[in-house]
């Protein structure tokens, strides 16, 4: 596995090296933290960070989750003997599970809404998979439902993961995430802010973190309207609740809009040199209400924020438009 950057009076430090492994697989996780230096500087007391997801294999988050469904599914023998995996997704979890499949030799289908990005469907059939495309008037909820009536019409072709009732999803967070962030802030994090889609970053971080530290608060962020431009992001009270929400495991919820989290986007690129997607930038902002109020109260605060992917991921490359590809 690769190193684990350590955070040491402001500096940090990159232990072990490159790694050799026997599959890309193995390089999911152990992503480093950041510090945002340009945006806690009038909020005294406090350190901001940020865990760049990004370094995984597939470029998100999303490689932790489906990587951990995947094996909990092999253990169990539910994937083998001519079954196919197949879930809905609207990006980074379809290309997680399609680039895993191929590393792991596992055929994928994906059913996604037939309006996400041509260079999503792109990238996910360039690594193998098979993809079903649901009502694009639906978004990914109608990906939800079209999934569950092909399984349901054939229940002994598919292995249905469910990423969003699968315990793997957050259990992924649980074992990797929290326990990077504990070591890499060497137990000083007192508050976590992250994005929810599936809902699997907040539920598992939030159970890891307090196990470490009950302490700890751990606040969510959604957009504030049922139509957003938060790619990744889920508007909770207007979608179908995932099965492994809990609110019980947050301390909060913040509310963004979809000009707010595009313009800390632009801010991250142009004053830290992050170019992130648009959920970062949303997760930024929920991360700094929620550290200026503990710079308010003359709280000495390590608040650790999330960032899902990088912004090149929502272009469309030249390269898949050429002539004849």
């Amino acid at each position: 596995m690769r190193g684990v950057s350590v955070s040491r009076a402001g500096r940090t430090f990159f232990r072990g090296g490159s790694a050799s492994v026997d599959s890309v697989a193995a390089l999911v996780g152990q992503t480093p933290l950041v510090r945002l230096r340009a945006f806690e500087k009038d909020l005294p007391g406090v350190e901001l960070w940020a865990k760049l997801e990004s370094f995984n294999p597939g470029g998100s988050v999303k490689d932790r989750p489906a990587l951990q469904m995947i094996r909990e599914a092999r253990d169990a023998g539910k994937l083998g003997g001519g079954r196919r995996l197949i879930d809905s997704t609207s990006g980074n979890t379809g290309i997680a599970y399609a680039w895993i499949g191929a590393a792991l030799g596992l055929p994928i289908t994906l059913v996604m809404p037939e309006n996400v990005s041509a260079a999503r469907k792109q990238v996910t059939s360039t690594f193998g998979a098979e993809l079903v495309f649901s009502d694009p008037m639906e978004g990914s909820d109608g990906a939800i439902r079209h999934a569950r009536r092909l399984v349901e019409a054939e229940p002994d072709r598919w292995f249905y993961p469910d990423q969003y009732s699968n315990p793997g999803n957050p259990r992924a967070h649980e074992l990797g995430t929290a326990r990077e962030i504990w070591a890499q802030t060497r137990g000083r994090v007192t508050h976590f802010v992250c994005g929810l889609g599936t809902t699997g970053t907040a539920m598992g971080t939030s159970r890891g973190l307090k196990q470490q530290n009950p302490a700890i608060a751990v606040h969510a962020v959604q957009p504030a309207e049922p139509f957003h431009g938060l790619e990744g992001l889920k508007h909770l009270p207007s979608s179908i609740i995932p099965g492994i929400y809990d609110e019980r495991g947050l301390d909060g919820t913040r509310r963004v809009s979809t000009d707010d989290g595009w313009d800390m986007s632009d801010r991250l690129a142009r004053e830290e040199g992050l170019f992130v997607g648009h959920s970062s930038g949303a997760a930024l902002v929920g991360a700094l209400e929620v550290a200026r109020e503990a710079a308010e109260a003359g709280q000495q605060a390590v608040v650790v924020t999330l960032f899902p992917d990088r912004a090149d991921r929502y272009f469309e490359p030249d390269r898949w438009e050429w002539e004849g590809r």
